[in-house]
């Protein structure tokens, strides 16, 4: 019986060292730059040391929740920390108002709490969102680990100025239905190519039939862009830069 009972009491200590926490989204504040900016949060139960975090940037008119629930049952099975912050107007996401001083403040306070691998924290982005992503990938080459985007591109001349000022070939994966009216192919393959043109790993998805619609195609997207993101992880500790903005 001693033995027994010794056997629980070391079985109770190993678990305690594993962090739980309930198993549902919550909505929380942070304050950045005297604002509180409101965010969802998804931390999945019996959490091992660090686990990674994915950053969810939502589409036009919806917030942060939108995307957190379509990415849970993922973040369950893979023990991902999900957060879903919302951009000041929801109508899109500006720079610098809503990053990337912003996410990387809220990126920040949940290493602080949660004990994140800093390298591997990533972003993913649908539709506006998506422009969102590609934007602080390429301002913040050295501090995400990759970026997965469905429904977005590059406009222009962005390519070339933003590209340029990549200090990392940051791994990209866009994934865009062949029927989408907002981002056509032409479009999102100009993007790929004129990343890939400067040595970077980005990958084109294109979905057969799919429009620009996300949310009833979310799972599968979510699974590809996982097997996508893991395979990713900073050498070295995550670098931050701040950025001077001209209007």
């Amino acid at each position: 019986m001693k033995i027994l009972a010794l056997f629980f009491a070391m079985l109770l200590i190993a678990l305690s060292a594993y962090p739980v926490f309930a198993q549902e989204i919550s909505k929380e504040l942070i304050t950045s730059k005297g604002k509180k900016r409101a965010y969802y949060l998804f931390v999945p139960e019996k959490l091992y040391p660090a686990p990674p975090l994915i950053v969810l940037l939502h589409g036009s008119g919806r917030n942060g929740l939108s995307l957190v629930e379509k990415w849970e049952d993922l973040a369950k099975k893979e023990k991902v920390i999900i957060v879903g912050p919302d951009a000041l107007d929801s109508q899109g996401w500006q720079i610098p108002e809503d990053g990337p001083d912003a996410v990387h403040e809220l990126v920040e306070a949940l290493k602080a709490k949660y004990a994140v691998n800093a390298r591997r924290v990533y972003l993913f982005g649908h539709s506006a969102g998506a422009g969102q992503a590609l934007y602080l990938s390429l301002l913040e080459s050295e501090y995400f680990a990759a970026t997965a985007i469905h429904a977005g591109a590059l406009h222009g001349s962005q390519n070339s100025q933003l590209i340029e000022r990549a200090k990392r070939k940051i791994p990209i994966a866009i994934f865009v239905g062949t029927n989408d009216s907002f981002f056509p192919l032409p479009m999102v393959r100009a993007t790929r190519d004129a990343l890939n043109a400067k040595g970077f790993n980005s990958e084109l998805t294109e979905i057969r039939g799919h429009t620009h619609w996300y949310y009833d195609r979310a799972p599968e997207i979510n699974r590809s862009a996982w097997e996508f993101l893991k395979r990713y992880e900073l050498t070295g500790e995550p670098l931050y830069q701040e950025h001077q903005f001209t209007r």
